[in-house]
């Protein structure tokens, strides 16, 4: 059973001066990167700038204490801010906060009851589709200041749609020098990375902000800044418990569920990313526990909800990060920052903050997971996939969580029943001497290692294949596949990942009996291109002869 302990007290063990400096350099680094995506994404949720800031400063330091990851790095994320500003113009920054408190208790007891594992059972075109649903409701959602419009409504605009409708109507208000000032920032955005040198280490978002300045304050530009929208506070951030009622509690009860359940899968998520980097493998309990208890610290100060950020914690990564302390030296360097440099934030024009949130739509879009889940999925999953993009766009999170669910155990329940009755098996056993499939007699050549895989591949059981242990000394992995009747796109990936494993071990892969539903998915991911039709045989014997050609070689 995993143990409910912090990474940072395993990774204590054996510290050492120099990868201690190593993280506080990545710090540091993540903490300028942190700065104006805090800013802007506290703004995209409805609040001030500084709560952003706040987030960052107390999550991430408790997240990083307690957390169940190496390298993990929390702050506000993008997924939240439409969530979070629905909240906030409905229920006030009171009702927030109380929200994100029960959020918190339900991660801790998640947590606590080793819940950790059950966030496979939402299946990746779930996450897919609304991840890119959260994309363009960032991206609507800034089309206003980009332009420079001047909208004004008795209601604060909540909804997508309507957002988009006043963009329209209020399309005569259009401001030149802000939409000027919004592509010079976008343009750094997007051109800054592929310059050579120096400049690849500097964020391009503070390159773009100061730019951004420049032009508003250098040129006398009338472009509308954050000075002049709301008061910006370098306070530091201070304990507040706020009051609640049990129908307030009632009304934002879904709300912190959809809180608690996003943290979760985001968190997680980034954990598995950074996982991969570090070559390290993270405690998903501890992780949510730590979740948890960030997002409660988070609202007790004044902050908004938070989650692990992958961008943030691949920079983290990059930059020699490798223990939680990085992520602790993040926080306290934006608190300094926070009570040196905040008056300043001031100067920051609006459109230029758009324009780092147009990037971090597209960025977090995943377009391209979304085209190719389009063209190669089965239609059961292309149906969950658009179905909780729509949703999410066009209604809410919550909404599109419940709908894509419900949605993809129906389907999936259906594609089982209909598998079964049109192929059936039959169950042979291993010991059987008479079985001509048994594998009891084989010879497994030298190098070689086989895994039976039995019954179908779905999104439940897709992590399983990634359990698939690979040494240095293989040379080919045999999969036997002639008990899987059915694979879906959750488990597609997880084959793709495995395979991207052997290409970097320069092991070779090969299939031995794969049945007809799996084939024709593998053929329209182009997956069978990919490994190769030589390695893909329709007997154990001809895999494993397969198997003896390559380790030869």
């Amino acid at each position: 059973m995993e143990k409910l302990v912090p990474k940072l007290f395993t990774t204590m063990k054996n510290y050492s001066k120099e990868q201690f400096v190593k993280d506080v350099i990545a710090g540091i680094i993540v903490a300028i990167i942190a700065l104006p995506l805090s800013i802007a994404l506290a703004l995209a949720s409805g609040v001030t700038p500084e709560k952003g800031i706040y987030t960052a400063i107390t999550a991430g330091f408790v997240i990083s204490f307690l957390g169940g990851s190496r390298v993990q790095i929390a702050g506000p994320t993008a997924a939240f801010a439409t969530i979070v500003a629905g909240i906030v113009a409905r229920n006030g920054m009171e009702g927030l906060i109380v929200a994100t408190i029960m959020a918190g208790i339900i991660l801790i007891l998640m947590g606590l009851l080793r819940l950790g594992n059950l966030i496979k059972f939402i299946p990746y075109t779930i996450t897919t589709g609304f991840t890119s649903g959260i994309a363009i409701t960032i991206l609507v959602g800034q089309i206003k200041d980009f332009l420079g419009l001047t909208v004004v409504t008795k209601q604060p605009l909540i909804a997508t749609t309507d957002k988009l409708k006043a963009v329209f109507r209020f399309i005569d208000t259009f401001n030149w020098q802000a939409f000027l000032v919004g592509m010079v920032c976008l343009v750094i955005l997007i051109f800054w990375p592929y310059l050579p040198g120096i400049c690849k280490k500097i964020p391009p978002s503070l390159i773009a902000v100061l730019v951004g300045i420049g032009m508003v304050s250098g040129l006398g530009m009338k472009v509308n800044t954050i000075g002049d929208l709301y008061e910006i506070s370098s306070d530091l951030p201070k304990f507040a418990f706020p009051s609640f009622s049990f129908g307030m509690v009632q009304d934002l009860l879904p709300d912190a569920f959809t809180i608690a359940i996003l943290a979760a899968i985001e968190s997680l998520l980034s954990c598995v990313v950074a996982d991969s980097m570090v070559n390290g493998r993270h405690r998903s309990n501890m992780e949510l526990i730590a979740q948890g208890a960030g997002n409660i610290t988070s609202a007790l100060f004044g902050g908004i909800p938070a989650t692990g950020a992958i961008a943030r914690t691949a920079a983290n990564v990059k930059n020699g990060g490798r223990t939680p302390v990085a992520g602790m030296v993040h926080a306290v360097t934006l608190l300094l920052i926070l009570v040196v440099l905040m008056p300043y934030a001031a100067l920051i024009p609006m459109p230029a903050i758009a324009a780092i949130l147009f990037m971090v739509a597209y960025n977090m879009s995943e377009w391209r997971k979304f085209l190719h889940l389009l063209k190669t999925s089965p239609k059961s999953d292309i149906i969950v996939l658009v179905s909780t993009f729509v949703l999410t766009v066009v209604f809410d999170l919550v909404v599109a969580i419940e709908v894509g669910i419900v949605l993809a155990a129906m389907l999936f329940m259906k594609r089982m029943s209909e598998e079964t009755e049109v192929e059936g098996w039959k169950y042979v056993d291993e010991e059987d001497d008479n079985d001509p499939d048994s594998i009891s007699l084989r010879v497994v050549p030298k190098g070689t290692i086989v895994y039976e895989i039995s019954g179908p591949l779905f999104f439940g059981a897709a992590d399983k294949i990634l359990k698939i242990s690979l040494e240095e000394a293989d040379k080919c992995l045999v999969l036997r596949m002639r008990s899987v009747n059915a694979i879906d796109a959750t488990a597609m990936h997880s084959l793709e990942e495995l395979y991207k494993q052997c290409v970097r071990k320069n092991i070779t892969l090969v299939f031995s009996h794969v049945n007809e539903q799996p084939m024709k998915v593998m053929e329209k991911d182009q997956f069978v291109e990919q490994v190769g039709r030589e390695n893909f045989c329709v007997h154990i014997d001809d895999a494993l002869e397969r198997a003896k050609q390559v380790c030869e070689n």
